[in-house]
């Protein structure tokens, strides 16, 4: 069954409880965490507080981290209630290194791809990953449209997680809806991360069936 993550990002700020509450009322898989700090992406977003006091409603939560230096921080999202934690493989100096430490913390560790990032930065460190979080947006912002060629690398991504029998969740987000689902998951993609067109139809839950579906 193809899963889905909700982006807390498109959700309505000022009724981020509520929101989450109809996300898993919905039938959502995980919630989307996404953290920007306004260097690594111009946006600035959410940090600890929130993820504390949103991971009580029960949603695994999936903390993408969109942050220079995100070795520094590990530990608090841990803290906080991340269940998986995404690091951008260009915002690290030690990949390795930040991989591990994110299990050490007690979690799940994926890896995220901008666009027009190569996938074979994952060569040496595909075996240790819960996780590959295939970008097919800039990040920074949501409500993007999606960037073709990168929807590509999906298949690239889907055959390296094979050859090597990893049993990672390959990730996408960006651009996600009813018209763009179907061709990501054929090519690979497993996990999906869905804001507006999830937040902004008209019944959500049918919105996560049609996901499942795929």
């Amino acid at each position: 069954m193809i899963k889905i993550s909700a982006s807390l990002l498109a959700a309505d700020y000022g009724r981020i409880g509520e929101e989450v509450i109809r996300m898993a009322d919905a039938g959502a898989d995980y919630l989307h965490y996404d953290v920007m700090d306004g260097r690594f992406v111009p946006n600035i977003t959410f940090g600890y507080g929130i993820l504390e006091a949103i991971k009580e409603f029960g949603l695994p939560i999936d903390a993408h981290l969109m942050i220079v230096e995100p070795e520094k921080h590990i530990e608090s999202f841990a803290a906080a209630g991340a269940d998986t934690i995404t690091i951008h493989a260009e915002a690290c100096a030690h990949l390795h290194k930040t991989i591990q430490q994110i299990h050490e913390c007690g979690c799940k560790a994926g890896v995220a791809l901008n666009p027009a990032t190569n996938p074979d930065v994952l060569k040496y460190v595909i075996g240790d990953l819960d996780l590959v979080l295939v970008m097919t947006v800039n990040p920074g912002f949501g409500g993007q449209k999606l960037i073709v060629p990168a929807q590509k690398k999906i298949a690239d991504v889907r055959r390296m997680l094979d050859d090597v029998g990893s049993k990672a969740y390959l990730e996408v987000d960006g651009g996600m809806n009813i018209e763009s689902i179907p061709e990501t998951v054929a090519l690979g993609a497993d996990l999906l991360v869905v804001g507006s067109a999830l937040y902004g139809a008209e019944d959500a839950a049918a919105f996560i069936d049609f996901v499942h579906a795929q």
